[in-house]
């Protein structure tokens, strides 16, 4: 991780832990928005204004946080406003690096090796974990946002001027119910899958796989009423954040996080979803699963030999 500017140790992925052992998530540091006309968003301070060509977004395709800032990027008809460039799947000491593997990018505007370049050249200063999505201004030369829960939002809404052609993903008439199942997904399954995997106790382990599960059976019955969305008739944000995670259950998260209660495809109703979420234009590009599987098996801490299985094969 990075300490005032420095990198300091080989890549770890625990970034905190409580006494009782529970995986804690970094706080993402740089929280500027893109605007319509480039007066200051919700935190942070102006000047970013929704240009086309002028932002670039760096990604992995392991990442759920990363490929849902790709999926909004894609129903929104984007990707010809903003480039992106795809990270190596596979972890070094120093974190994501680029280039590399098959389908991992350069980094063509800096020239940079490995991602935590970036963020010392926004902050020189920079300190914590190098995280994707990176949503950078190659006007300024800055990380404008690093939460991917911001630049969902700046995708659905700050280039409406320029290029809109997908659906509302965050309906004003939503919005509550929207923001409610959102913080209940994170908690219990976005993240749940993370505190099972990265547990360091047998009572924070079990505790993580408990909700994860939970979670599941809750969607599960949610979803068979037949509805081909969580609220209906209406895609959102929140079925990208439950998709992301889906999609990588039975290829990293129930072998390899020991979320091993039963795979995806044991729910019927689940499983029937993500394809039909898989099935929209453009959702198919944003999902790799030889670099999930190669990025996941890639953690010498859940898996010191390096060994990829060679299932499921396909999703």
């Amino acid at each position: 991780m990075l300490v005032n500017g420095v990198w300091q140790e080989n890549w770890q992925p625990v970034q905190a832990k409580d006494e009782q052992g529970r995986f804690i998530r970094q706080t993402s540091p740089f929280r500027h928005w893109i605007t319509p006309d480039g007066a200051p968003g919700p935190n942070g301070e102006g000047g970013f204004k929704a240009e086309a060509g002028r932002y670039r977004l760096y990604v992995a395709y392991i990442c759920p946080w990363a490929s849902r800032a790709l999926m909004v990027r894609a129903l929104k008809g984007l990707k010809d406003v903003i480039d992106v460039t795809v990270v190596n799947p596979r972890l070094t000491d120093q974190g994501w690096r680029f280039g590399g593997y098959p389908g991992a990018d350069e980094d063509r505007l800096h020239g940079a090796r490995y991602l935590h370049e970036l963020y010392t050249s926004a902050d020189p200063r920079a300190s914590g974990r190098a995280t994707v999505p990176v949503l950078w201004d190659t006007r300024t030369g800055t990380i404008v946002n690093n939460e991917s829960a911001d630049i969902v939002r700046m995708l659905n809404g700050a280039f409406a001027g320029i290029k809109d052609q997908g659906p509302d993903l965050y309906p004003a008439d939503l919005a509550a119910e929207i923001d409610a199942l959102n913080a209940y997904l994170y908690t219990d399954l976005n993240n749940g899958v993370y505190q099972a995997g990265f547990a360091s106790s047998q009572q924070a382990y079990e505790e993580a796989y408990g909700k994860v599960f939970a979670a599941l059976d809750e969607m599960e019955a949610r979803l068979a009423d037949g509805r081909p969305y969580l609220f209906g008739e209406r895609l959102t944000e929140t079925d990208l954040r439950l998709f992301v995670t889906l999609v990588r259950f039975d290829a990293a998260y129930h072998g390899l996080f020991k979320c091993n209660r039963n795979t995806l495809r044991a729910m019927p109703n689940l499983h029937a979803y993500m394809h039909r979420i898989l099935a929209l234009d453009g959702i198919a590009e944003t999902v790799n699963l030889d670099h999930i599987q190669a990025g996941y098996y890639s953690i010498k801490a859940l898996n010191p030999t390096g060994i990829v299985p060679a299932g499921p094969g396909e999703i």
